[in-house]
């Protein structure tokens, strides 16, 4: 606000306009309350608060309010245009500023000087940043559960958790993963002993290269510790099956191949015990005695609480996924690369210079270039950066055109 002091006795009190407060923030927070982004499906744009004028007597305007949007932990946060990674959260009540507030402009109060007593102008308020970000949700779980549709990864989810994930005999997959917390002191375990694990919508064969929907599904695998691998004793080829799926995997990333496997037989109430018998000879005689297989049914239970205490063992002494060194609750800003300092010139013509500089293009962008005063003040300030002796040292001579931002300039050396 550009004002005046005048009061009773204090005619000519001088400049008392104050500043105006800065926009507000957009920040997202992780949080374990949510599971999918489906809430950014309704609502694509987000703005945050403006803030407030400044007022007489130097009375700062408000600050705007800062948008607190909520993200499920796994959420990856990317500049959507250049695809640079600006956070990842990996633990509930991280917070990043994705969106800075423009800061508010100064008063008349703030530019009195011994050479400007009576300044008679103000800055604007600068603008916000506008960005769009791309949302990708890696779930992050301790144990996922893999698999070809309707082997009852579902059903084993449902059985050992919580979790409310639909059951029936589809033809296609799972559209939504599903979280769950196993405790295992249902089966006997020590209090506290537990972990949670993440039904992995069913892949087919393509799904790496984005047949069906498994290409979606398959990065939320990079984020668990161990993976359930579960078949199906009634297929009639289940070593085809387990190919299948370790194929997609290494297609998608060869990494997770290198991830802790158990293998799952599920279903076995529906076969014989020679069945059965027969199904474990096959398995061992292609990957190997030593390799430890469950044989379970996931509806009646039997094999359940083994094969719990077996992932809660690998879950142990698998180490846990990178996460970033970071105290809960800190709020953290993007970095920025640019000093504010810094500036530089390009010749345009042979009268035009263009100068660049975050600081600089900010003043110019805050002035009101109508105002013979606010354009005073961009002058001192390019003499005060060292600014107009580089345009010396370039060649600008009295009279050229030195183009910031949007505004364009005299050049007085």
């Amino acid at each position: 606000m550009v004002t005046f002091r005048r009061e009773k006795y204090i005619p000519k009190g001088g400049p008392s306009g104050g500043d105006g407060g800065n926009g507000g923030d957009i920040v997202l927070r992780s949080t374990y309350n949510l599971h999918t982004l489906s809430n950014f499906l309704r609502e694509k744009t987000f703005r945050a608060e403006n803030g407030q004028s400044g007022q007489q007597s130097r009375k700062h305007g408000a600050n705007g309010v800062d948008l607190l949007l909520l993200v499920p932990v796994g959420t990856s946060v990317f500049e959507s245009e250049t695809g640079e990674l600006l956070f990842d959260f990996v633990e509930p009540n991280q917070e990043c500023v994705v969106v800075q507030g423009g800061r508010g402009g100064y008063g008349n109060a703030h530019f009195v000087s011994s050479v400007r007593q009576l300044p008679r102008f103000a800055e604007l308020g600068d603008k916000g940043e506008v960005r769009v970000c791309r949302l990708e949700l890696k779930l992050i779980a301790d144990v996922g559960i893999i698999g070809l549709p309707s082997v009852g990864k579902s059903t084993l989810i449902n059985s050992v958790s919580r979790a409310k994930s639909k059951v029936a005999d589809y033809p296609f997959t799972t559209l939504v993963p599903h979280l769950g917390v196993v405790d295992l002191m249902r089966y006997g375990g020590v209090p506290g002993e537990g972990f949670v694990i993440a039904d992995m919508p069913g892949l087919i064969e393509g799904a790496s290269q984005g047949k069906g929907l498994g290409d979606e599904f398959l990065k939320h695998i990079a984020r668990t510790r161990v993976l359930i691998h579960i078949l199906d004793i009634t297929h009639d080829d289940i070593l085809y099956d387990y190919a299948a799926i370790n194929s997609e995997l290494e297609a998608f990333d060869v990494d997770l191949l290198r991830k802790e496997q158990i293998l799952v037989l599920n279903k076995i109430d529906l076969v014989s015990k020679q069945v059965v018998e027969d199904s474990l000879d096959v398995l061992r005689s292609r990957l190997g005695s030593l390799v430890i297989i469950f044989p379970i049914s996931a509806v009646t239970g039997l094999g359940v609480k083994e094969l719990m205490f077996e992932v809660w063992k690998k879950v142990k002494s698998v180490q846990s996924i990178d996460q970033v060194d970071i105290p809960q609750g800190e709020r953290i800003y993007r970095p920025t690369e640019e000093d504010p300092r810094f500036f530089s010139i390009k010749k345009l013509g042979e009268t035009t210079f263009l100068v660049q500089g975050r600081r600089i293009e900010q003043i110019v962008r805050m002035s009101d270039l109508s105002n013979e005063q606010a354009v005073s003040r961009i002058y001192d300030v390019l003499e005060k950066h060292g600014i107009l002796k580089a345009l010396s040292r370039e060649g600008a001579k009295k009279g050229d055109c030195i183009s910031i931002g949007d505004g364009k300039f005299e050049f007085y050396p």
